[in-house]
């Protein structure tokens, strides 16, 4: 089995108090690396830790060290036990030049603000500089969404972590279009209730978001344009401030931001039209859709409109007159009449003032009174009206003497013409009838006509104490 190396670690700048037999230990503080050496019994414990690499025991070429572990050539004794001394400046020789790996080294590991300003111009043989950040001095070098923006009028700012879709409470870690906020993080604001309030934020947990330096309150947002990095709704998209330059002081003036930018050039889809910049619908013929003027509306009367519309919505749900009768719970003879062609003559009539409808032998018409009057063989004038208006009994007009009490008993009477003219018109013919006790006779009962049997007449008149006679006793 092979054996294992480990390698332990110290953040101190002594050498560790034990190892194992073989394993390996380094001490961050001092940057030596030790090794455990032999065995020291149970447990495997070695009897002694060395060095055997790292700063402070052998020469690195990164630092200056001063240490007696270079020695020079042998001075004295014999070979076998060479005396050496120490090495002095004058035992290294002047070097003018170094080795091209070297110097290699040596510039990857040093950043250009380190190095001497160059006194020529700078070639790059045609290659690029990349990762330029957005200048802010007029002698620093500008990259291309800097110079894009310029030459389309915008004042580029740094990008912002994700855009706002609605009105949020300016404090606190939040998530915003499908982000998870952390402190620090920019944020475009744009949907303000107090338009005001819009503008580029910094995130605060637990706090009052800040305006950003590059958006600071009092400054002019009028071009300002933000690429958005992430969102559900937003993401990889760019807005500018829309406001008017003078009318987009921040925190006083209401910011409008618009998109300006997608993640792609924008394609017709089903349906639409592309020329240039413009959209617009590909309006189907007859298909129901129309433009007036500006807007967008629907043809009912278009040809190639079809099925059915349901009844919840206004419709019949049926293509069939008879099945929309049926969806609408119509049924003709019962809740519909049907068509007839003497009800469209009397729709088809003008009204006219005392006018009355009547039938001519084949349709309705229109008659005046005075041709409905002559077709009823009614009089030509209210004469015989008002002679009945007029009638007298006594003192009173007859007409309005009768109460609503006898106009019932006429009405409820059974009388034949020839009987009420025999009683009531004076008639002198005679009959010869037999009386019987159930006949009757009408007597004013107090104001009352009433019909009375014989019988009951005939049981007033014996009662002389009533009547004051008795027709069977003689009394008169």
């Amino acid at each position: 089995m092979a054996n294992t190396i480990r390698i332990k670690r110290s953040t101190g700048s002594s050498a560790p108090t034990s190892l194992e037999n073989a394993e390996l230990a380094f001490s961050e503080g001092n940057e030596i690396l030790y090794f455990g050496k032999g065995t020291g019994g149970a447990g495997g414990s070695a009897t002694s830790i060395i060095p055997v690499g790292g700063k402070g025991k052998y020469f690195d070429k990164e630092t200056t060290q001063t240490a007696n572990h270079i020695l020079a050539g042998p001075t004295a004794g014999s070979a076998a036990a060479a005396a050496y001394r120490a090495l002095v400046a004058a035992d290294i020789p002047s070097i003018a030049h170094t080795k091209i790996s070297d110097f290699d080294t040596g510039v990857r590991v040093n950043r250009l603000d380190q190095m001497a300003a160059p006194t020529a111009s700078v070639g790059l043989n045609s290659q690029k500089i990349t990762g330029l950040a957005d200048c802010t001095a007029d002698s620093d070098a500008a990259n291309k969404g800097y110079v894009d923006g310029v030459a389309q009028g915008l004042d580029i700012k740094d990008s912002v972590k994700v855009a706002t879709t609605a009105n949020i409470t300016l404090s606190g870690t939040q998530t915003v279009d499908g982000v998870s906020l952390s402190a620090d993080d920019r944020v475009l604001v744009k949907n303000q209730s107090t338009a005001t309030q819009n503008g580029i934020y910094l995130c605060k947990s637990g706090a009052s978001w800040v305006r950003t330096d590059d958006m600071a309150a009092s400054s002019d947002a009028s071009g300002a344009f933000a690429f958005i990095e992430q969102g559900s709704t937003y993401a990889d998209v760019g807005f500018v401030c829309s406001s008017d330059k003078g009318s987009a002081v921040v925190g006083t003036n209401n910011l409008a931001f618009t998109q300006f930018s997608g993640v792609a050039s924008v394609t017709a889809g089903n349906g639409l039209d592309k020329s240039g910049n413009e959209l617009s619908l590909d309006l189907k013929a007859n298909g129901g859709c129309v433009i007036e003027s500006t807007e967008l509306a629907v043809d009912l009367g278009a040809s190639s409109i079809t099925g059915t519309l349901a009844v919840s919505d206004g419709g019949t749900g049926s293509t069939s007159a008879s099945g929309a009768r049926t969806n609408l719970g119509l049924v003709i003879g019962t809740n519909v009449q049907a068509y007839d062609a003497q009800l469209a003559d009397v729709a088809g009539l003008t009204p006219s003032d005392s006018g009355f409808i009547v039938g001519n032998g084949s349709n309705f018409v229109i008659e005046s009174g005075s041709t409905a009057r002559a077709s009823l063989g009614a009089q030509a004038s209210a004469t015989d009206l008002t002679n009945l208006s007029s009638c007298q009994s006594g003192g009173s007009a007859a007409l309005a003497a009768l109460t609503s009490t006898e106009i019932a008993i006429l009405d409820g009477a059974t009388v034949t013409t020839t009987e009420l003219n025999t009683c009531c018109d004076g008639g002198t013919s005679a009959t010869s009838t037999t009386l019987a006790a159930a006949d009757r006779m009408v007597i004013n009962d107090a104001g009352t006509m009433v019909q009375v049997a014989l019988s009951d007449l005939v049981t007033f008149l014996e009662n002389g104490s009533v009547s004051g006679f008795d027709i069977d006793g003689g009394t008169y």
